[in-house]
């Protein structure tokens, strides 16, 4: 039987998800906000706006109807803003079957409350849904997946017969999924490196070298991992696809989106003006102040989002948060993870 799956976001994250699932012979909709978007989708065959050149596979279709898009979904995978994804839930209930699965694909904190994406979701859904939710997260960047190019992804849901339907509707020869019972690392992995991308976006714009990098992606780690296993997490998530994998990816690619930012605030450039020029989101500004407030409330050290936070809120100079971040009291380097 052919599965029925709907993608909430006609973000290029979005867009790349709803066309493996496609290509895998499901019957997809991408849910666009208005009937102009959805028919400027259909009408073109592929999102110009955010992935041109990758046309729509005969099966992936674009509606603004929610009752369409949603009515005997087998799945549902939502991949907007962190920012808006409690107000998507609630505008979507109405229409949602508590039989669907319920997947985030959305890398990132809310803002105002520091939670996960599947917080939010259980905040919004009735119990009967809790037990169908799960996450997708990884080194997965969307334009090397439209392409075709090997990628893999892991899928964490508490239950695990959940995670493995979720796998066997997305994996292909070329898109490898892994699933996990871990949703708390997986989510705040896929989170918490946004953060350390626009620090090593920072490093690079300043010329710092790869010495210097290495050493802020490795020590990003270990804060990701402290304040992950302060919330619940398993620490070997992180040396995981969605921790480790996650980091390489998004510090290194000339595709990311935070990598971008802090490349484009050490050449001088203002925060507001560089998201303004931007078509997608860099979840890594609004994620670095949920995460300081997750650490306030666990009592944990996290002194690289401390100063990224200066850097982007209160227009330090990153040269002085660095040299700020280097003369630090000496530390063990495990300090805060117990072994």
């Amino acid at each position: 039987m052919v599965a029925k799956v709907s993608i909430i976001g006609t973000t290029s994250w979005g867009t790349t998800l709803a066309m493996i699932l496609a290509r895998n012979g499901s019957d997809v909709l991408l849910f666009a906000r208005t009937q102009e978007e959805a028919a400027a989708l259909e009408s073109a065959g592929e999102n110009l706006r955010l992935l041109p050149g990758f046309p729509f596979p005969p099966s992936m279709h674009a509606t603004a109807s929610a009752e369409a898009a949603l009515s005997g979904a087998d799945m549902v995978v939502m991949v907007v803003p962190s920012r808006s994804l409690r107000e998507n839930i609630r505008g979507l209930l109405p229409h949602l079957d508590h039989r669907s699965i319920l997947l985030s694909a959305t890398k990132g904190l809310e803002k105002t409350s520091a939670n996960r994406m599947s917080q939010v979701m259980e905040e919004e859904l009735p119990e009967a849904f809790h037990s169908r939710i799960g996450v997708l997260s990884g080194p997965n960047l969307a334009k090397e997946i439209a392409q075709g190019m090997p990628a893999s992804t892991v899928i964490a849901s508490r239950d695990e017969s959940v995670a493995l339907r979720a796998q066997e509707l997305f994996m292909s020869p070329v898109f490898r999924v892994y699933t996990n019972t871990d949703v708390v690392g997986v989510e705040l992995g896929g989170a918490l490196k946004n953060i350390i991308a626009l620090g090593a976006g920072i490093s690079d714009g300043l010329s710092y070298g790869d010495n210097g990098k290495a050493a802020f992606i490795t020590r990003g780690l270990v804060e990701i991992t402290r304040l992950g296993v302060a919330a619940g997490a398993n620490p070997l998530t992180f040396a995981g696809l969605t921790g480790l994998g996650d980091l390489v990816a998004t510090c290194s690619s000339p595709l990311s989106r935070n990598r971008y930012v802090g490349e484009q605030l050490a050449s001088g450039r203002k925060l507001e003006e560089i998201l303004a020029s931007m078509k997608n989101v860099a979840e890594g500004v609004g994620t670095t102040v949920g995460a300081l407030q997750l650490a306030s409330r666990l009592n944990v050290d996290m002194p690289l989002t401390q100063a990224l936070s200066t850097v982007l809120f209160q227009g330090m100079d990153a040269r002085q948060a660095v040299m700020g971040l280097m003369s630090r009291a000496p530390i063990p380097e495990w300090s805060g993870i117990q072994a």
